[in-house]
């Protein structure tokens, strides 16, 4: 999600406050790390306190889901009334929005795929029923016995407010998408309506904020509650998901990013040396906030047209998200496979769809990943919600990874959709890269 703020920011690169470096004690990365560890060694050395320890994780999801509905529905609405934003929005935006799906969807399927096969979660065999019944039983509505008829009136809300009260995420992704399509219809009359909203939706990712300060505490809780109950071996299965994850990111974009760079003429090698202090400093602070005005500024020092640069990399980073759209999917495979609950099809490409809409706009956003995860997999009952939890403890790692590859993704956007639009100039790509990536 682009706030005004970060727009003006993209504009002015030079104006990008520097970040001062915190102690080692306020990291986040060091606190999740520091929480896994001592989880784990209350759970091997106290198991009957550790067992006592799921309060912890289940007092944080609550808190996100309270958080849940509000989020979702500013990122869409943002996302949809940006999208009208900047020079010849008609033809490019089109060409964005459907290079954008086709890209997340990929994305999507290699993740599902590679955890189908792969199976990161098996052998964990946690008793999700054990894991604070009564907490899980707030967080999931139940779904037995409903008809496809039933299912299709519960998305209509009875009334605007009842869409954020009922615990169902699809009635608040139909407000969303009206009210942005809307806002978006109006064109220049909606400007203040939008520029209220981010000032909101900066308030709320705020809170988003405060409550994610407490994470380390929800990763304690759940890692050490998982060993005391499940053992040392419970753990292997998250550091096997990690390896698959970072090895499925590597291959992505080598072989996808790749086979677009092949057509659109830009050695994907060259790309990725060019922006190689981007990257670094992304996979470093998990933030694409932090190198979206350097990135801005190189593309078009590398040849690409402002209007596009400047159209598209704010839109991508709202709308394609390579990284985190494959996380998802394979997160809640994971999730699946350690509680042994088998999905079928059906339900894995609705899973699919879903997360088409509801990936968007959490870019650059601490813990918005998260919210998201959360927020999706409420409409897979089958699935625990608790179950996420155990991610925590990897989560950190895992942005750091998916960050990239948004980062990395979103460069090969731009330059792709710079050549559709004819709006890329090949020497100036040469002379940036140091070497010829195309006539």
């Amino acid at each position: 999600m682009i706030t005004t703020h970060d727009a003006d920011r993209l504009r002015n690169p030079a104006q990008t406050p520097a970040r001062r470096k915190l102690p080692l004690y306020r990291n986040m990365a060091f606190q999740m790390l520091l929480a896994l560890v001592a989880g784990g060694l209350i759970g091997v050395i106290y198991p009957e306190i550790a067992s006592q320890l799921s309060p912890l994780s289940a007092a944080f999801m609550k808190m996100i889901k309270a958080l849940v509905g509000l989020v979702i529905f500013l990122t869409i609405v943002q996302g949809i009334a940006n999208i009208g934003k900047g020079s010849n929005v008609g033809r490019l935006g089109l060409r964005a929005i459907i290079y954008f799906e086709v890209l997340t969807t990929l994305a999507m399927i290699v993740g599902l795929v590679v955890s189908k096969v792969f199976t990161p979660g098996a052998g964990m065999n946690i008793d999700y029923h054990s894991l604070n019944a009564s907490a899980i039983s707030s967080f999931v509505s139940t779904a037995e016995h409903r008809t496809t008829v039933s299912w299709l009136l519960s998305i209509i809300p009875d009334t605007f407010v009842s869409a954020f009260t009922n615990g169902n995420l699809l009635p608040i992704l139909l407000m969303a998408v009206m009210f942005g399509v809307a806002l978006l219809r109006m064109g220049e009359r909606a400007a203040m309506v939008v520029d209220l909203m981010d000032k909101v939706s900066e308030a709320v990712f705020g809170m988003v904020g405060m409550v994610m300060k407490l994470a380390p505490l929800a990763v304690f809780g759940a890692i050490g509650y998982t060993i005391g109950n499940y053992g040392l071996s419970s753990m292997v299965p998250l550091a096997k998901f990690l390896l698959l994850f970072y090895l499925c990111c590597v291959m992505f974009v080598i072989v996808v990013l790749g086979a677009v760079c092949l057509y659109t003429r830009v050695s994907l090698w060259q790309l990725i040396k060019y922006l190689r202090v981007e990257i670094l400093l992304a996979f470093g602070t998990a933030s694409s906030e932090a190198v979206l005005p350097n990135i801005m500024k190189k593309l078009v020092d590398a040849g690409v047209k402002k209007h596009v640069a400047g159209f598209v990399i704010p839109a991508g980073f709202s709308f394609n998200l390579d990284g985190s759209s494959m996380y998802f999917v394979m997160a809640i495979m994971f999730v699946a496979q350690a509680c042994n609950v088998p999905l079928t099809l059906t339900q894995e490409l609705s899973m699919i769809l879903i997360f088409m809409v509801t990936s968007k706009g959490i870019a650059g956003v601490a813990g918005a990943g998260f919210v998201t995860l959360a927020a999706t997999l409420q409409m897979f009952p089958e699935v625990p919600l608790a179950g996420i939890v155990l991610l925590l403890g990897i989560d950190r790692f895992m942005d750091a990874m998916r960050t990239v590859t948004n980062i990395i993704g979103n460069a090969v956007a731009t330059l792709t959709l710079a050549k559709m639009e004819k709006a890329l100039d090949y020497s100036a790509l040469n002379k940036a890269f140091g070497s010829q990536s195309g006539n």
